[in-house]
C-alpha cells in the first residue's frame, strides 16, 4: 500500500514541478489525491471510515437534521453558514488540519488564528474538546457567538 502523503508535503512536490512531471505526480500519488467531482463528499466519506464513526451519529452530535446532514456531506445541498460544517467537524472528532481541510474543500475560509473567535475555536479541537456545550461555554466566557446558536438551521 502506498503512502498518504500530506497536502504539505504534496505542495512541496509541486513548488518543484515542471509541466512535463505532472503525469509522473499524478501517478505516483494517486492514493493521496482526492478524485472525482465532490472531493468534500470523498474527504468526509474518508474520514469517517477511519475513524470508524457513523454519520448520523454525527449528525445527531452536531444536532444537525439527519437528512439534511447527509445532503450537506455528499454535497446535494450548500449552507453558507461555516459554524454547521464546524460543528460536522467537531462531532467527528476532526483534528485541526482535518478540520481545515473540510473547510476548504467546502469552499469556506479555513480557522484563522487572529480571528479571535476562530482562536477559540483553534483551542478547542486541539483540546480535543469536541462536545458543543463545552466549545459554546468557551466561546461564551469569552463574549463571542456561540457556535451552537445556528443549530437545526438548514439552506
Amino acid at each position: 500500500m502506498t503512502e498518504i502523503k500530506t497536502t504539505g508535503s504534496l505542495t512541496e512536490l509541486l513548488q518543484k514541478a515542471k509541466p512535463s512531471d505532472l503525469s509522473s505526480f499524478m501517478e505516483e500519488n494517486a492514493e493521496s489525491l482526492l478524485r472525482g467531482e465532490k472531493p468534500f463528499a470523498d474527504y468526509m466519506r474518508k474520514r469517517f471510515h477511519e475513524k470508524k464513526i457513523r454519520r448520523q451519529d454525527v449528525f445527531l452530535q452536531a444536532d444537525i437534521p439527519e437528512g439534511y446532514g447527509y445532503k450537506l456531506i455528499s454535497e446535494e445541498k450548500h449552507t453558507v453558514q461555516r459554524d454547521v460544517i464546524l460543528r460536522i467537524c467537531l462531532a467527528g472528532q476532526f483534528s485541526l488540519q482535518e478540520t481545515q481541510t473540510a473547510l476548504r474543500l467546502y469552499g469556506m475560509a479555513p480557522l484563522y488564528a487572529k480571528i479571535p473567535r476562530d482562536a477559540v475555536l483553534i483551542v478547542a479541537i486541539n483540546q480535543h474538546t469536541y462536545d458543543m456545550e463545552a466549545v459554546d461555554a468557551m466561546l461564551q466566557d469569552q463574549g463571542m457567538k456561540l457556535l451552537y446558536s445556528c443549530k437545526g438551521t438548514e439552506e
